[in-house]
């Protein structure tokens, strides 16, 4: 259990520094998602209503406030392994909970405004943005938040603060 904390809380730093595109992607991704949430009812306790949720107000208002926090920290890269997992989670639910019933065409959101409106085809054309979102918490999961992000300043510390407690341990005994 320990070694998987540390893998969450240490991920490398070494990684291209290109994540960093991945990593505001999707975190722009989620926090205006989030903020649509509380702006359009639509988009948060009226889409959660209709799709069937338990508690639709409260569970669409926890889901926008993840959203909001969590795209800033992934957009930082503070806690970035963290904050993927419930953002696979998320996704894995949403692609469930609208697609599943597209295809089956027994969806109780508007259905697309031009075909494929139901079926195979609809879903994976409307499902892009889910997958996508998906993909990039994934790869971040794994690959860590990249040399450019808070989790990489904070890294540098530690080892810096490392190696100087070692520096004066080998003072101190010689």
């Amino acid at each position: 259990m320990k070694d998987q904390v540390s893998w969450l809380l240490h991920p490398p730093i070494d990684g291209p520094r290109a994540t960093v595109l991945i990593r505001v992607m999707a975190g722009t991704v989620f926090l205006w998602e989030g903020i649509m949430k509380f702006v359009f009812a639509n988009q948060g306790v009226g889409r959660f209503t209709k799709l069937g949720f338990p508690f639709p107000h409260f569970t669409a208002t926890a889901d926008a406030w993840l959203e909001i926090i969590g795209g800033i920290l992934i957009v930082s890269g503070l806690l970035t392994r963290v904050i993927a997992i419930p953002f696979i989670i998320e996704m894995l639910v949403a692609m469930a909970s609208t697609k599943i019933p597209m295809y089956l065409g027994t969806s109780p959101l508007p259905l697309p405004p031009v075909p494929p409106q139901v079926g195979f085809w609809a879903v994976l054309h409307e499902i892009r943005s889910e997958y996508a979102q998906l993909a990039s918490c994934a790869f971040l999961l794994w690959a860590g938040p990249g040399p450019w992000s808070v989790d990489a300043i904070l890294s540098r510390q530690r080892t810096d603060q490392a190696l100087s407690i070692s520096a004066s341990r080998l003072r101190t005994a010689a």
